[in-house]
């Protein structure tokens, strides 16, 4: 009876741990979800208009020059312009890669971009670093 009892203990704590993993996962997912989104509110509330172009500055942090290279035509063909540099004091990532483009602002069209390109940056050893842009009053076009 006590061999049940303690085997009915460790599967409880298995898929409790399996439920903690499951959700810190989630919430880590929503957190870049919301660095979007709040992102493009701040622009919003500087005065920036989200329906005009804005250059969009993108970064990656990069394990060597020829995963530069490998990105940087990925993105070319996608119309980014690219320039890289080394960054020799991160030993993890030594390269630190700049895309960028003129784009207009929607919250879901950056998220799906910022997870794009997390799964870019992993398949080159990367990491995705985000991303910024500067403010484009009514009106105005980016420039």
């Amino acid at each position: 009876m006590s061999w049940i009892l303690l085997i009915v203990i460790l599967a409880g704590a298995a898929v409790l741990w399996r439920i903690v993993v499951l959700v810190r996962r989630s919430q880590r997912a929503n957190q870049r979800g919301d660095w979007d989104a709040m992102l493009i509110e701040r622009l919003r509330a500087q005065g920036s208009d989200p329906f005009q172009p804005h250059e969009v500055d993108f970064f990656f942090g990069l394990p060597s020059e020829a995963a530069c290279q490998a990105l940087r035509g990925v993105l070319e063909s996608e119309g980014f312009g690219i320039d890289w540099k080394p960054v020799p004091e991160n030993s993890t990532h030594p390269f630190s890669l700049h895309a960028r483009k003129s784009l207009r602002l929607s919250v879901p069209g950056m998220r799906e971009m910022s997870h794009r390109f997390e799964a870019l940056a992993a398949e080159h050893g990367g990491r995705y670093d985000g991303w910024t842009a500067g403010i484009v009053r009514h009106g105005a076009t980016a420039g």
